[in-house]
C-alpha cells in the first residue's frame, strides 16, 4: 500500500479531500497533517472582524473533513523534511515516510523588523492565532480611551484589516503601507477607491516603513509612532524548514515547481499555494491561485500514483479581487478594471459562501477510513537535535 501525505490544510488540499470523498482510494494510506483542525477562509475574516459573519461561517473542520474522506488526520506542525529519504518530521519528534508528498503549508509573515514590539505584535498568520487574539484586542480598545492600533502592510490584506478594525472597535487606526504605497499591484482606480474608504473611516495611511520599538514603531523619517498593538500583514517569507529540506528552491526559498506543481528536483513531491514558486511564470502569493490550482493538484496527485498524464495549472491573465471596505460594501479589482458598492459586497458574499458550502459535509457520502501502515510511521523518543533528518 502506497502512502500519500498531505502536509498543510490550505485551500488547495480542500479539493484533494473533496476528490477523495467522491472517489475513495482504499488502495492508499493517506494522512493529512495540519497544526490545527480549523482551516480559516482568509477572504471572510475581515467580514468576521467587522461583525458581518459568525466565526463558524469562516472556518472548516479539517478533522471532520478528513474523516469524511476516509483518511487519517494528525494535528501537528511539520518542522522539517528530508526529500532524499522521503521523510517529514513533526514537532513531536515523529518521522513519517511517504511515497508521495503534497505541500500546502502556506508561507510565514516576515516580522523580523518588528521583533522589538514584543507582546504588542500580532502577525496575521497563522490565522488561528490571530482569530484567537482579536476579541481581546477589540475589548482592550473599548476599555482604553485612545487605544492605538497600527496595521503594517499596504497590500489587500492590510487595507481590508484596517477598514474592518476601524468598523469593529473604537481604536485609532493607522495603516502603515511601506515604501510601495497602498495596493501597489492593483490599478489606479482601485487604489483611489480604497484610499477614499480609508479616509471616510478616519484611518490615517502613512506611506512609510517602520521598525519595531518597545513603544510602537520608529518610522523611516525618524518619527515615533506609538502603538498599543501592531497587526502585521507584511510580506511573506518561505518557511524556515525548507532551507534544509533538500528540495530545489527558488531564490526566495520557496519550493520550485513546474506547471503541474511538481517539484523540479523530486518528482514524488508536489506543492501548491504560498509555499511554492512556479519556474515558468510569476504567480502572486494569493489565495486566488491556491483555489484555482486545487482541482489540478487533486488530479495530478492521483495521476502520478497511477502513472497517468499530469495536467498543468494555467493561470489567467488577470485575477479577480473583491476587497471588503468595512461596511457591507466592497471594491472589485480585475486587471485595469474596478468597481465598488453594495453590489460588489453581495457578489463577494455569494462567492465566499458558495466556496465554504462546497466543502461542508452533506451531499457527498462519508468513506471508511484508510489505515496508515505501521512501517510508514516511526516514533522517536527524542526529536532531532540538529537539522531535520
Amino acid at each position: 500500500m502506497k502512502t500519500l501525505i498531505l502536509a498543510g490544510g490550505g485551500h488547495a488540499h480542500l479539493f484533494v479531500l473533496e476528490a477523495l470523498r467522491r472517489a475513495p482510494r482504499p488502495d492508499l494510506a493517506i494522512t493529512l497533517i495540519s497544526p490545527e483542525r480549523w482551516q480559516y477562509y482568509s477572504g471572510m475574516l475581515p467580514g468576521w472582524m467587522a461583525g458581518h459573519y459568525q466565526l463558524d461561517d469562516c472556518r472548516l473542520d479539517l478533522r471532520t473533513l478528513a474523516d469524511a474522506a476516509g483518511i487519517n488526520f494528525i494535528e501537528d506542525s511539520l518542522i522539517g523534511m528530508n526529500a532524499d529519504k522521503r521523510c517529514v518530521c513533526l514537532s513531536d519528534g515523529r518521522h513519517l515516510v511517504y511515497d508521495l508528498l503534497s505541500l500546502d503549508t502556506g508561507s510565514e509573515t516576515d516580522v523580523a523588523w518588528l521583533a522589538e514590539l514584543g507582546e504588542r505584535l500580532l502577525p496575521v498568520k497563522p490565522l488561528g492565532r490571530f482569530v484567537a487574539a482579536w476579541p481581546a484586542i477589540r475589548a482592550a480598545a473599548g476599555a482604553q480611551p485612545g487605544y492605538r492600533l497600527v496595521i503594517a502592510g499596504g497590500g489587500a490584506a492590510g487595507a481590508e484589516l484596517a477598514l474592518a478594525a476601524s468598523r469593529a472597535c473604537a481604536a485609532h487606526v493607522t495603516l502603515l503601507t511601506g515604501d510601495s504605497g497602498l495596493l501597489p499591484r492593483h490599478n489606479r482606480r482601485t487604489r483611489h477607491r480604497i484610499a477614499a474608504a480609508l479616509l471616510d473611516a478616519g484611518i490615517e495611511a502613512l506611506v512609510q516603513r517602520g521598525a519595531g520599538s518597545p513603544a510602537g514603531l520608529v518610522l523611516k523619517d525618524g518619527r515615533q509612532l506609538d502603538a498599543d498593538c501592531v497587526i502585521a500583514a507584511t510580506g511573506a517569507r518561505a518557511p524556515v524548514w525548507l532551507s534544509v529540506a533538500r528540495l530545489a528552491l527558488d531564490v526566495a526559498g520557496y519550493v520550485a515547481v513546474d506547471a503541474t506543481h511538481r517539484s523540479l528536483s523530486h518528482p514524488e513531491v508536489f506543492a501548491a499555494g504560498d509555499v511554492c514558486a512556479r519556474s515558468d511564470t510569476l504567480l502572486a502569493r494569493s489565495g486566488v491561485h491556491a483555489v484555482r490550482a486545487g482541482p489540478v493538484l487533486a488530479h495530478n496527485l492521483f495521476a502520478a500514483l497511477d502513472g497517468r498524464p499530469l495536467k498543468p495549472y494555467l493561470p489567467r491573465r488577470w485575477s479577480l479581487y473583491l476587497l471588503a471596505s468595512g461596511s457591507r460594501e466592497a471594491v472589485a479589482s480585475w486587471g485595469p478594471l474596478s468597481g465598488a458598492g453594495r453590489w460588489v459586497w453581495r457578489w463577494k458574499d455569494w462567492i465566499d459562501r458558495r466556496f465554504m458550502h462546497r466543502f461542508t459535509l452533506g451531499a457527498l457520502p462519508t468513506q471508511a477510513k484508510s489505515k496508515l501502515p505501521q512501517c510508514a510511521l516511526k516514533q522517536q523518543s527524542n526529536p532531532p537535535k540538529e537539522s531535520p533528518p
